[in-house]
């Protein structure tokens, strides 16, 4: 018998609705803010929503999982312990945590995973924080396949869960500090101003312009749809749909798209399995192009080569419709394969490089009638339409189904009938009911599998791979008995409740005590890279054999700190990689980052480690 690993798929949740979506089409986990304290202040959800949202997604055996992600003051560690202990109560699955002044706290039995803004990318790394109780370790973004299965091989025993979509951040996850810096707004504590996506010129060290205002430091959309079997392979066990800040229609595409490329890859390699239970159907066909989207890469997981930057604008582009033809009067002719829509978003990029767009008012064939003026738009120009009117209709609707397989029989007994129900995960509910026999005139076959089949607002359906009779329904029955209709939906209808209830019982929560441990962290010393906000985390490093501590950059700016560590890189981009490209700049370093508002940021290339740094530069031009 083939030993099969469960891999879970899971989305992302900016509130209970896109939460409930998420279940609804295929995730077979859920992230979703706390009340506080969560990587994306802007996406932060009430007690009642986490708790309705856990009741829905453990009817099909899905997690929930809340982040709980940013370093904490301390005077916010008594507050975090009572929410923790909240969460805990109404039946929160686990924790996706970066303080390790959590781990100090008074804790439930809860499981705690370690965030990505740990900066796990290595196995000593990740071999630490399992043996400090992590259940689960989220890897960074920039890894690739053959860093992946290092990681697996040497820590084959914690599962590993990786991003596959979305939004790239252009530093290591949690060792960002230039938002604070500029803004006062902290990356680790949920604030993040979004600075990667500003513009930038590109100055040499004698202030000549390499590039001028162009979106350096934007990276386009991860999208590993393509290679989700490679990522099994590696040892993924966790599959990461980023967007905690996205709408519910994203949500429900993405969610869909990467259901059906899982299940694809389920139905040929039976040593995976989904996580969860129940099936989707989907009323709509999945596009990932449909959804915001900078344009897609697979970042660094082939390695470094193709081109990962959204250099021209930070905004979705969406999906690419054909080129401008000619321009006339009030309508624009296109050329393309794909038709548009009345309502349509498209937009393009004009002669600087900048984007444009406008709305359709009525597509007629290949001509297109702008809303308003009609753009000035040079022949040969690429069309995008990154607002598609009908999918996103479709998609304000209800737009999917879960439904659990389910078995019938229905027999006789000395006193009435039994029927019994027994699902894909082999709960079962029988229920006598005390009936009078008496033969019918007619055979009652096809009326009684009629009834037992009618389970269209229930979270069942019927599956026949579960019963001995090929129809899902078993009717073990004496004779040709006579039942009523109604008394049949009357049974149905308490069995199925008997069964929600059974499977809300039988549901396999996860539980971990948190047990204080000592094995050496594999660093002798923490810089403000740390991210130690508080005297809990500084205990537990402490515990772990580090003795010099440093605070994080929030609580105590460092001079000429490193602000981002990147592993894109400008010289790459340029053709001028000293590694991979054997290029040379015309240009004199250092270089700098010059912003619209006249701050200056000096570059650092750290060859060795295939990094470009991003420094704090306080020189006036």
């Amino acid at each position: 018998m083939i030993k099969q690993r469960k891999i879970e798929l899971l989305a992302p949740a900016k509130n209970l609705e896109c939460g409930i979506e998420a279940v609804n089409h295929g995730a077979d986990a859920v992230y979703i803010g706390a009340p506080k304290f969560g990587a994306r202040a802007a996406a932060v959800n009430s007690l009642e929503d986490i708790a309705a949202l856990v009741e829905h997604a453990h009817l099909y055996n899905a997690r929930i999982y809340v982040t709980v992600n940013t370093i904490l003051k301390e005077e916010e560690l008594k507050e975090t312990e009572r929410m923790i202990w909240e969460l805990y109560r109404i039946g929160v699955d686990a924790l996706i945590v970066q303080d390790m002044g959590i781990t100090r706290l008074n804790l439930p039995p809860i499981p705690l995973h370690g965030s990505t803004q740990m900066d796990n990318r290595t196995p000593e790394k990740v071999r630490f924080l399992a043996d400090a109780g992590f259940r689960q370790v989220v890897l960074a973004r920039e890894l690739s396949l053959q860093e992946i299965r290092g990681i697996h091989e040497a820590c084959p025993d914690v599962p590993l869960e990786v991003f596959v979509h979305g939004a790239l951040c252009v530093s290591y996850s949690g060792q960002c500090y230039v938002s604070q810096a500029c803004f006062g707004r902290s990356a680790n504590r949920g604030e993040c101003a979004q600075f990667c996506r500003l513009p930038f010129s590109l100055v040499d060290a004698d202030g000549k312009t390499i590039v001028r205002n162009k979106h350096l430091l934007s990276l386009k959309d991860l999208n590993q749809s393509e290679v989700l079997e490679e990522l099994l392979d590696a040892g993924a066990t966790s599959l990461k749909i980023e967007g905690r800040l996205k709408d519910v229609t994203y949500v429900k595409n993405v969610t869909a798209a990467y259901r059906r490329k899982l299940d694809a890859i389920f139905a040929r390699r039976k040593e995976y399995a989904r996580a969860s239970s129940g099936t989707c159907r989907f009323d709509f066909q999945p596009q990932l192009d449909k959804s915001f989207s900078r344009g897609f890469t697979h970042y660094f997981l082939q390695g470094r080569g193709g081109e990962i930057t959204s250099f021209d604008t930070p905004k979705s582009l969406g999906e690419e419709m054909g080129t401008l033809k000619e321009q006339r009067g009030g309508y624009l002719t296109v050329a393309g394969v794909k038709p548009f829509h009345n309502g349509d978003g498209v937009c393009f990029l004009d002669e600087q490089g900048h984007l444009q767009g406008f709305r359709i008012n009525r597509v007629d064939g290949n001509k297109l009638y702008p809303a308003g003026e009609v753009p000035r738009i040079k022949p040969r120009t690429r069309l995008y339409r990154n607002f598609d009117q009908e999918f996103e209709r479709i998609l304000t609707r209800k737009s999917s189904e879960r439904k659990i397989g389910v078995c019938w029989e229905l027999a006789d007994t000395s006193f009435g009938f039994s029927l019994t129900a027994a699902d894909e995960d082999d709960n079962r509910v029988t229920l006598s009911f005390p009936y009078p026999k008496e033969l019918a005139r007619t055979p009652q076959v096809d009326n009684l599998r009629n009834q037992l089949g009618k389970l269209g607002n229930t979270p069942f359906e019927i599956a026949g791979y579960l019963s001995e009779d090929a129809s899902g329904i078993r009717l073990n029955l004496s004779a040709n008995w006579f039942l009523p209709a109604s008394a049949v939906a009357d049974w149905r209808r308490q069995v199925i409740d008997k069964l929600i209830a059974a499977r809300r019982v039988t549901y396999r929560r996860e539980l971990a005590v948190w047990k204080p441990t000592s094995h050496a962290f594999p660093a002798t010393s923490l810089t403000y890279l740390g991210n130690v906000m508080n005297g809990a985390a500084r205990s537990f490093y402490r515990e772990h054999g580090l003795s010099s501590i440093a605070p994080a950059y929030e609580a105590q700016a460092v001079p000429d700190a490193v602000l981002m560590f990147c592993k894109h890189c400008l010289r790459f981009s340029m053709g001028w990689c000293p590694t991979y490209q054997k290029g040379h700049s015309p240009y004199r370093e250092p270089y700098y980052l010059v912003g619209t508002d006249g701050k200056r940021f000096r570059l650092s290339f750290d060859c060795k480690n295939c990094q470009m740094k991003v420094i704090a530069h306080e020189e006036p031009l």
